[in-house]
């Protein structure tokens, strides 16, 4: 039901990128990983944004034949890499997730504010958010349709 969601959001979604991305680095030290609330926070903020997800109609349709956790999996993965976290990333380059189906820049979008939105609903900071969105931000290229 969420495949496109793990080619928005595995691109995880919301202006993203992780260590599939060749071109991002690791962050040098896991002080976002720390203040995101380490895995358990991390967790919470993915499955908010797969609840979101579900309810967003603008986006929902590109995750009909999504493996739901599988995608919450690679998610967290993705996320906790970006943050500086003792985590692997094992999924596949955000270009072959989202390869064929079509993402436009307002879907991107739409998945973007539901990640604000349960950022917000774990009560993280603006900065605290801003400095993960900086981090996956070079995905945006890998996964909306050109």
């Amino acid at each position: 039901m969420f495949k496109p969601l793990v080619k928005i959001i595995c691109t995880g979604i919301v202006v993203m990128g992780v260590a599939s991305c060749a071109t991002n680095t690791t962050p040098a030290d896991d002080s976002l990983y720390q203040a995101m609330g380490e895995q358990a926070g991390i967790n919470r903020v993915v499955e908010g944004l797969l609840y979101r997800i579900a309810d967003d109609a603008r986006i929902v349709h590109h995750f009909a034949d999504t493996d739901i956790l599988r995608l919450q999996e690679k998610l967290q993965e993705q996320i906790c890499v970006e943050a500086g976290g003792p985590c692997e990333y094992t999924g596949d380059s955000m270009i072959d997730v989202h390869a064929g189906f079509d993402i436009s820049q307002g879907d991107f979008n739409a998945l973007v504010e539901d990640l604000i939105a349960a950022m917000d609903d774990e009560g993280l900071s603006v900065r605290v958010q801003n400095r993960l969105l900086k981090r996956l931000a070079p995905m945006r290229g890998d996964i909306i349709y050109r």
